[in-house]
């Protein structure tokens, strides 16, 4: 079944979008946000600074419709968002024979006003590295592409198994995007790379700890600075994106500490597009001014 998708309203695309994974931390405020930041002021100050963030919330649990409204009411009307898809969607045995929760389809609800105003980019769908390619984890992804017709959707994987051909083809058959990952260089993970299938290309910078990735400190794990070289060579695959996407959505995952802010402004000024109010302490910024 091919997965039909509702796009975003024409100024939703055009060009790159770069942020976090995302926004809401406690030991961001010292570091990216002001001393006595509150957690209800984060978002309008982060958006001053990006034009876009993946929503981590819905990972967990189905916003308020009106939580949503709040967030898209504290944003410009150019201000992009993403969300992953509830972990009872993806973070299920493939082959489970039982059907979704009744959150998963209930996440479109929630959604809502970001669709309405053509705000939301696209809902990502994030793989343990247990979900290997096979005809289980097809039927998955074709279970998903159903639940959630209508939005854009984008798979990362984490096993690299999963870049194969037949995977680009599957998706491509799904109306399902593919997501770009950079992370600690394990060869069972995946490599980096810059494919797109469909509009929407997705690059997602997880950090390189490779001491505490398998390890059981969850924080630790994204506990990771890029350095200007280790960031140089996405520069050229997401150009190479951007020749073929109608929008290209760069987000940081590496957390810990608002490293990942600090990084997606770095990344925006290695591609000469920042904008917007510079607070990046200059002892985490990797480039001088």
């Amino acid at each position: 079944m091919e997965h039909r998708v509702d796009q975003p309203s024409s100024n939703a695309f055009g060009g790159i979008s770069i942020g976090t994974c995302g926004y809401s931390f406690r030991d961001w405020v010292g570091s990216f946000y002001p001393p006595k930041t509150r957690s209800a002021e984060m978002l309008t100050y982060y958006a001053r600074r990006f034009g876009a963030v993946e929503l981590d919330v819905t990972y967990y649990r189905v916003p308020p419709r009106d939580a949503i409204e709040r967030m898209a009411q504290r944003t410009p009307e150019h201000f992009l968002f993403t969300a992953k898809a509830l972990a009872a969607a993806t973070h299920v045995p493939a082959d489970a024979r039982e059907p979704f929760s009744e959150e998963v389809p209930r996440l479109r609800e929630s959604l809502m006003p970001l669709i309405d105003r053509g705000r939301l980019g696209c809902v990502l769908l994030q793989f343990p590295n247990a979900f290997r390619p096979g005809p289980a984890a097809e039927r998955r992804l074709e279970a998903l592409a159903e639940v959630y017709d209508g939005i854009p959707l984008v798979a990362e994987f984490r096993h690299r198994a999963w870049q194969a051909p037949a995977t680009f083809d599957l998706l491509k058959h799904l109306g399902i995007g593919w997501c770009n990952v950079d992370e600690p260089d394990f060869e069972r993970l995946m490599a980096p790379s810059a494919e797109i299938v469909g509009p929407i290309g997705y690059v997602r910078f997880h950090g390189r700890n490779r001491a505490a990735w398998w390890g059981p400190d969850r924080a630790q794990k994204f506990n990771y600075l890029y350095s200007a070289e280790e960031l140089a060579p996405w520069a050229a695959r997401v150009a190479d994106l951007t020749a073929q996407a109608q929008r290209v959505f760069v987000f940081f995952n590496n957390c810990y500490a608002g490293k990942s802010a600090h990084n997606a402004r770095d990344f925006a000024r290695l591609l000469g597009l920042e904008s917007g109010e510079s607070e990046i302490p200059e002892s985490l910024s990797l480039f001088d001014d």
